[in-house]
């Protein structure tokens, strides 16, 4: 069984097997393949329950007592996903990395992403015991065969991963970390063309902790993360290996959940990825990656591999996974730890936000209201014209058009563009030409029209807006309804929820820096309530999560973990229910990363069958001067494809185009 590093908790899910007798086991596998048929239940019971050291010992005994290789005798009674699972974890972890290349790099074609996933998360020691193993199995050198199946800065990168000399000091050189982001800097961004050596220099041989503080400071110096760099400096599989590298920098555990969550989403499973995953990674951090599958993706792994699979191959991986973290005391605190300082960092970090509409160079009003009149004039309506001028200029050169065209016409635009054009089209570019305040004014009056009320669009827009724009949201909303944001709330909501609205509306969060004294008693405060004492807990949540300013509440719930364990957002989603639950659960995501936030709600908005086009529109337009950019970024980092291409897919004529001239690029 792999140790943990001295000091360090063991976090895999398959331990030494107590009261172990290897010749009992291999007696007991011998007896369930003899005969017609074989006991599946009882070679996975056995297997799946004995650490590695100890599946090599019954390797030993059982050709001891039957002069038979087991793992010859397993593959012939067994097929399939199963067969390849039990016989991956019948080998030693190196040899079984050995067999996953060497089939990556047999036949026609090359399995570059399994090449990816080995190199960039392997240890220097378990690379060493890699190379040693294919050797041993293969008698090949696999740096001579990795030469031989692949090309360029691509195979540089994985050749210097293969050696296995990565620098392991924990002393790090402020110095040296400042060098090393200005060549990455100088080798990409100031650079004409890439100067791809120094990448592959500085990612393929600086120590983890050392490359942590390089994007850090590459963050703060360049106002974007090292990833967003990479993917517009760097192509191909060379630029997937380089995004690897820097996710197993990052956190090692947390690729491997983003790794798992795509071996299952969507139509069909990665087998192949499922298994080399859950076979490698139980003896190592299978616990980390739980936590981290489950506070990222919403629902236990456990749950993802029942949905999934089925048989004996799915009874194998959940007793490889070792538990449901959806049920009831099953939430890991070292992992949760792990999971909190991964999303403070990027939250703390100053990124400054950007949007992706900007005020136009050479603006002229005059001209655009003339070229507006002219599109809207005659017979039919010139869309693409309308598309172009709205789009792309900031919301108070749109407000002088206006005026302008009012000054010239004597007509209204808005009242014009309504009379022109219709749907999702209209609904966008009318939602553009209104100013940021009055817009979210009228998306909340037509949540509370009518028979219903759209409690996402009340909880998306109030839970995330500063105290400027909710101020300036209320001054509109009166100015437009003749009637308070509050008095509406109030006479459309109820309980709790409607008393967490009122108080995110009053627009009065505090706006200094983080206190520790005081975030420790908020901790408390929300950490004593009794569970099962809900009406006590909602009002305990309701007086700090809506009042606080947003970096005092980041030191709140990391306070929170230490006191219990817990990550605040699981607390809310197991504790209470609702649009109470929903809007505590905003406001935590909001604070931890607005960008995210919005990134979740796009994906959302365009994923399974149909579009929601509402929640679409007011996102695009609400955030295009702020932080689309950003949102941009998570979206990619998070979904592995770009907004733009979501929305590509997901959307059509020319609400698709006004849709991607916001979205403002390609990532």
């Amino acid at each position: 069984m792999a140790k943990p590093a001295q000091g360090a908790k063991y976090r895999g899910s398959i331990h030494d097997f107590p009261g172990f007798e290897p010749n009992q086991d291999a007696e007991a596998l011998y007896t369930a393949m003899k005969g017609f048929g074989s006991d599946k239940e009882a070679i996975l019971d056995i297997i799946t329950s004995r650490s590695n050291r100890q599946r090599q010992e019954i390797c030993q005994s059982y050709k001891s007592l039957y002069g038979k290789d087991l793992i010859a005798d397993l593959k012939y009674e067994l097929t399939g996903k199963f067969e390849r699972l039990i016989v991956g974890l019948m080998r030693p972890p190196a040899y079984c990395d050995a067999k996953e290349i060497k089939d990556a790099i047999s036949g026609i074609g090359t399995d570059e992403k399994c090449l990816i996933e080995i190199l960039a998360s392997r240890t220097n020691e378990q690379m060493h015991q890699l190379v040693a193993a294919y050797k041993d199995a293969y008698e090949r050198d696999l740096e001579a065969d990795i030469i031989g199946d692949t090309s360029g800065h691509f195979q540089k990168m994985l050749v210097v991963l293969l050696q296995g000399t990565r620098e392991e000091d924990d002393v790090v050189s402020e110095d040296l970390v400042q060098q090393d982001v200005q060549d990455l800097y100088e080798a990409g961004e100031l650079k004409w063309g890439t100067d791809e050596a120094q990448f592959i220099y500085i990612l393929g041989n600086r120590s983890k902790q050392h490359l942590r503080l390089v994007f850090d400071e590459y963050l703060k110096t360049t106002g974007k993360p090292i990833e967003a760099s990479i993917r517009g400096e760097l192509s191909g599989d060379f630029e997937k290996l380089m995004l690897a590298v820097v996710k197993c920098i990052r956190s090692t555990p947390e690729y491997f959940a983003e790794r798992l969550f795509k071996a299952m989403k969507g139509l069909g499973t990665r087998d192949n990825t499922l298994i080399r995953i859950m076979v490698s990674r139980s003896e190592l951090d299978m616990l980390d990656i739980r936590e981290i599958f489950r506070t990222k993706y919403e629902k236990s792994l456990y749950s993802m591999i029942k949905n999934d699979t089925s048989g004996e191959y799915k009874k194998s991986l959940l007793k490889l996974c070792g538990g449901d973290d959806d049920a009831a005391g099953q939430f890991f605190p070292e992992a949760a730890q792990v999971a909190y300082q991964m999303w403070e960092l990027s939250a703390v970090a100053r990124v400054e936000l950007k949007g992706t509409v900007r005020p136009a160079n050479d603006f002229n009003p005059d001209a655009d209201a003339k070229a507006l009149r002219k599109a809207m004039k005659g017979l039919g309506t010139d869309e693409d014209t309308i598309i172009d001028i709205i789009t792309h200029r900031s919301n108070a050169q749109r407000q002088q058009i206006r005026q302008t065209f009012k000054s010239h016409f004597g007509r209204d635009l808005m009242s014009d563009l309504k009379s022109e054009i219709s749907g999702d089209l209209a609904r966008l570019i009318l939602g553009l030409m209104m100013p940021p305040a009055h817009y979210d004014a009228k998306q909340l009056k037509k949540a509370m029209e009518g028979a219903g009320t759209d409690e996402k669009a009340l909880i998306e827009i109030l839970a995330t807006r500063t105290n400027a724009e909710i101020r300036a949201i209320n001054e509109a909303y009166k100015e437009d309804y003749h009637k308070s944001l509050e008095d509406a709330l109030s006479s459309d909501t109820s309980g709790h929820f409607r008393r967490i609205l009122i108080s995110l509306a009053t627009g009065n969060r505090e706006e200094g820096g983080e206190n520790l004294d005081q975030a420790r008693e908020d901790a408390q405060e929300i950490a004593d309530t009794p569970s099962g004492d809900k009406t006590s807990l909602e009002t305990r949540f309701m007086t700090i999560l809506c009042t606080r300013s947003y970096p005092h509440l980041r030191r709140v719930f990391q306070e929170f973990i230490k006191m219990t364990n817990y990550d605040v957002e699981h607390t809310i989603k197991k504790e209470m229910s609702g649009d109470v639950r929903d809007a505590f659960v905003a406001i935590v995501q909001s604070v931890k990363n607005k960008p995210l936030f919005f990134a979740d709600k796009l994906y959302k908005s365009m994923k399974g069958a149909g579009t929601d086009e509402k929640t679409l529109t007011r996102i695009m337009v609400s955030r295009s001067e702020i932080d689309l950019l950003n949102i941009r970024r998570e979206f990619i980092e998070k979904y592995d494809k770009s907004l733009h291409q979501a929305i590509e897919g997901d959307t059509s004529g020319d609400f698709l185009k006004a849709l991607l001239a916001l979205c403002g690029g390609e990532d």
